[in-house]
């Protein structure tokens, strides 16, 4: 071998191996970056006899990437179920006391105890004005809970709702970014360039992607990729597909949220999706919005319905003729409300004026009766005037502990007493809320475990990183002292041709 050749494969040497000290640079600064996988330089034997670069090459492992996408869109689904059934727990103190808990809870259940127990004391004493004032706050307080409850119910629908347009607008955005990587990696690959680096940023859009809606890939010539929900619509091939949704900005408990599209499919909704996405946050909260909390609404409502039922107030001269509302009405009412739930009641039902001295009724029609039609003698049941007169209160008591029928839509049993429904149905909410936290924290330890399996396999181990980085500098230094022996061959070959 000639010095001319020689000092070819030492500079060639250096150039390869300086190449190879920058992707160990990569990695290094890459350490902490989320999502960045391990770069390594592809070295073969030139012509000549000297090492060259290849090409750059980064750790990848598809199954475990494609569990921690799966793993990050089942943890934002459970996630977005639990914080809303959260709110509407919180929203009446529930975590605060139980069912019979007074004190604290103000859910529907506590309450309608709290009103037995003050009808209890009113009967045991029915000429105490001061016990009849007490028996007529709770009836206010449950009918306020309801009302109260109604809304918090509906404000999580309509937050529920805005974020699943919020969900949409970062699909979206998130498909156009997706659109330019995926473009730069095809003509990447075609002319051979280092492409790792847009793949790290490919896969971590496709992270982002996961957070939203529940997604599959496939991969196809030139790393080109194609994006699909996991109910089967087309998210992205070549192009992004339009994903659109029309938010609504008010709710009531008749409301119907919108569905989301992808040109024109629909892929959220219980009825006429032919490709219902089944994970990520934009599903959690289409399951929120349209299934779970619509069901905890028609258990209010049908709460709501048995109050009405339970106090209603019959014409004591005719038995045969249809109930009236007697001290819980609601707008419009005509008659006691048949066993079918009425959207909406429990957010209109109120104590009647009639018996309300604070709205010039007269407080006494709670222990007589009357409350429906003070002007109607056949609706009073004191018909003496007694003031120990107590029956029609304890009717009242007995009415909470009798069994009706309430509406299996609902998702209760239907033959229940008033109590015991208001119970199974705040019993009901916490089963939901305990199974989506059960849920959400289960996801949350799957994707860590998930995330950190994938960062072992295919993330920057540092201690092997410096190790590399130290080998390839004593390399680098080798080729540098041979350019500088071949450079001092050249000297003294160059003085001996001068003398």
């Amino acid at each position: 071998m000639n010095l001319s050749s020689a000092g070819g494969i030492a500079n060639q040497s250096l150039g390869t191996v300086a190449s190879q000290i920058n992707v160990v640079s990569r990695n290094i600064a890459g350490i902490n970056v989320p999502g960045y996988a391990a770069k390594t330089a592809l070295l073969s034997t030139s012509s000549n006899g000297a090492a060259q670069i290849e090409g750059v090459i980064r750790a990848t492992n598809l199954t475990l990437f494609q569990n921690s996408l799966q793993a990050t869109s089942a943890q934002a689904a459970s996630s977005a179920l639990s914080d809303g059934l959260d709110q509407i727990n919180q929203s009446m103190n529930v975590a605060a006391g139980s069912a019979s808990d007074t004190t604290a809870s103000q859910s529907p259940a506590s309450l309608i105890s709290a009103l037995s127990n003050a009808l209890q004391q009113y009967s045991a004493s029915p000429s105490d004005t001061t016990l009849a004032q007490s028996a007529l706050a709770s009836a206010k307080a449950l009918a306020q809970s309801l009302n109260n409850t109604t809304g918090a119910v509906q404000e999580v629908r309509r937050q529920a709702d805005s974020d699943i347009a919020s969900s949409v607008a970062n699909i979206n955005s998130i498909l156009d970014q997706f659109q330019q990587i995926n473009a730069d990696i095809i003509a990447g690959s075609q002319a051979g360039r280092d492409i790792t680096d847009s793949l790290d940023k490919r896969d971590a859009l496709l992270s982002k992607l996961s957070q939203e809606i529940g997604i599959t890939t496939v991969t196809r010539a030139n790393n080109d990729m194609v994006i699909y929900a996991d109910g089967g619509a087309t998210l992205f091939e070549t192009t992004p597909r339009n994903v659109s949704f029309k938010p609504t900005n008010t709710f009531t408990a008749a409301t119907i949220g919108n569905a989301v599209y992808v040109d024109g499919v629909q892929i959220t909704g219980s009825f006429n999706a032919s490709m219902t996405i089944r994970s990520g946050k934009l599903q959690g909260l289409t399951q929120l919005r349209d299934v779970l909390a619509p069901q905890y609404q028609s258990q209010l409502d049908e709460t709501a319905r048995g109050l009405v039922a339970d106090f209603a107030e019959t014409d004591q001269t005719n038995p045969s003729s249809s109930p009236q509302p007697g001290l819980f009405t609601y707008p419009g009412a005509t008659s006691a409300p048949g066993a079918s739930v009425i959207a909406g009641l429990a957010g209109e039902i109120t104590v009647n004026a009639n018996v309300d001295p604070s709205q010039g009724g007269n407080i006494n029609l709670l222990r007589d009766g009357g409350i429906s039609n003070p002007g109607n003698p056949a609706y009073t049941y004191n018909t003496t005037g007694a003031a120990g007169y107590s029956t029609r209160i304890r009717q009242l008591i007995a009415a909470l502990t009798t069994a009706q029928t309430f509406d299996a839509s609902a998702g209760l049993a239907p033959q229940q007493s008033m109590t015991s429904y208001a119970t199974s149905s705040i019993g009901w909410l916490e089963a939901q809320r305990q199974q989506a936290h059960h849920s959400a924290t289960y996801q949350t330890a799957l994707l860590s475990q998930t995330s950190q399996a994938l960062s072992n396999a295919t993330g920057v181990n540092l201690d092997e990183q410096m190790s590399k980085m130290l080998d390839l500098e004593n390399s680098y230094q080798a080729s540098a002292r041979l350019i500088s022996a071949i450079n001092a061959m050249y000297d003294v070959f160059f003085q001996a041709l001068s003398i």
